[in-house]
């Protein structure tokens, strides 16, 4: 299990070779990476994420474990950027490795609503208009209730 908290940007591809490197016993590697997104409305300037050192960490460690807990997982790997980000850079990347592909989609997909919902990030959102704090998105609390009814 490999978590990444870091401000510098990073190369998906390079850390998707390192990490499916050498595992022959996994059948399936799902990865998703996220980017800073734009607003046509309003356009965005930056998005500027915090967080709390160690706190954050264990944070994520805590939710790729629980991953690893419900699938057969031969490996995960989460990174997370933090610091002023602007329009199309890389915010973040998830990946699972598991012998059959069902777990790895499913453990992806858990990962990324997790780390969307409860991951101890603060994000503030910078425009025109001025700067303005993020809030919880319904659409988001939805996708993570799905996974208490497993």
């Amino acid at each position: 299990m490999q978590i990444l908290l870091q401000e510098p940007s990073f190369d998906a591809g390079a850390l998707l070779n390192a990490f499916t490197a050498g595992a022959g016993n996994i059948g399936a590697v799902v990865s998703f990476t996220g980017v800073v997104r734009d607003h046509p409305q309003t356009p965005l300037t930056a998005m500027e994420i915090e967080h709390y050192p160690g706190m954050t960490e264990r944070a994520l460690e805590e939710i790729a474990k629980s991953a690893a807990q419900r699938w057969s997982l031969g490996d995960v790997l989460v990174v997370h950027r933090f610091g002023r980000l602007t329009p199309g850079e890389q915010i973040m990347m998830v990946a699972a490795a598991a012998p059959h592909r069902r777990d790895a989609f499913d453990a992806a997909d858990f990962l990324m609503d997790y780390l969307k919902s409860r991951a101890p990030f603060w994000k503030r959102e910078i425009t025109a208009q001025g700067p303005q704090w993020v809030q919880a998105n319904p659409q988001d609390e939805d996708a993570l209730a799905r996974w208490s009814k497993d």
